[in-house]
């Protein structure tokens, strides 16, 4: 009985071998054609062309799914990237540390709808706002954020308990995910959102990278 199973699934496998590599082959025996019993569509038998036309529908209709998917992330990835020009050159025009920094957490909570930001600075810049941080290098709570400078690349996902106080204080529960954007040599931002799926770890993380770059490039310009 296993020997029979075993040759009839051979010999199916054969068969669906030998028509995949001879495509032609009905046309040659119609009448084969004609014999086949095909799948049922919606619970009537079809003909053969029928059959194919309705795959190749199925198949057109995933590809205009997907093509629309890809206009969409590349409408976004669009409206990001004049943002993102948009905030660049608002960092140019401001000529202190205090508008630099202050334009920073205005556009980023207005302009990319995000719910808290928070700048962490390695130095005094010379004024004091609730959403700055200034932190000496040696102070041991930025050991909970080694791995993340060391990298010195951005970081989503969620944070600990511990990491979240230390940047949102009694804001702390709202940030249900965020991202950490590191500044080279000067600190880093911390932005959080309430949703939980707004900074994931896989998420594409480029546009966070301009940000960052752009910020640090205009802070350059007031010394070390």
């Amino acid at each position: 009985m296993t020997d029979f199973a075993t040759r009839r699934e051979l010999d199916v496998l054969d068969v669906a071998g030998f028509l995949r590599r001879n495509p032609d082959f009905l046309s040659e025996f119609p009448d084969l054609a004609l014999t086949l019993r095909l799948p049922r569509h919606q619970g009537a038998s079809t003909s053969l062309a029928s059959y194919q036309l309705d795959v190749l529908r199925d198949k057109n209709r995933a590809l205009s799914r997907r093509l629309q998917e890809l206009v969409g992330i590349a409408q976004d990835n669009e409206q990001l990237v004049a943002r993102v020009h948009s905030f660049t050159l608002s960092l140019m025009r401001a000529h202190t540390p205090t508008d630099t920094l202050s334009t920073v957490v205005a556009t980023l909570t207005e302009d990319f709808h995000t719910d808290l930001v928070r700048v962490v600075l390695y130095r005094d810049p010379g004024f004091q706002s609730e959403w700055l941080n200034v932190i000496d290098r040696q102070d041991p709570r930025l050991s909970m954020f080694s791995e993340f400078l060391s990298q010195a690349e951005p970081l989503c996902g969620r944070l600990n308990e511990d990491k979240l106080e230390f940047l949102f204080g009694a804001l702390s529960e709202r940030a249900l995910s965020a991202a950490l954007l590191p500044i080279e040599d000067l600190g880093f931002l911390a932005i959080g959102s309430k949703d939980q799926n707004r900074f994931h770890p896989g998420i594409g993380t480029l546009f966070l990278k301009l940000i960052a770059d752009a910020v640090a490039a205009a802070m350059s310009r007031f010394g070390p």
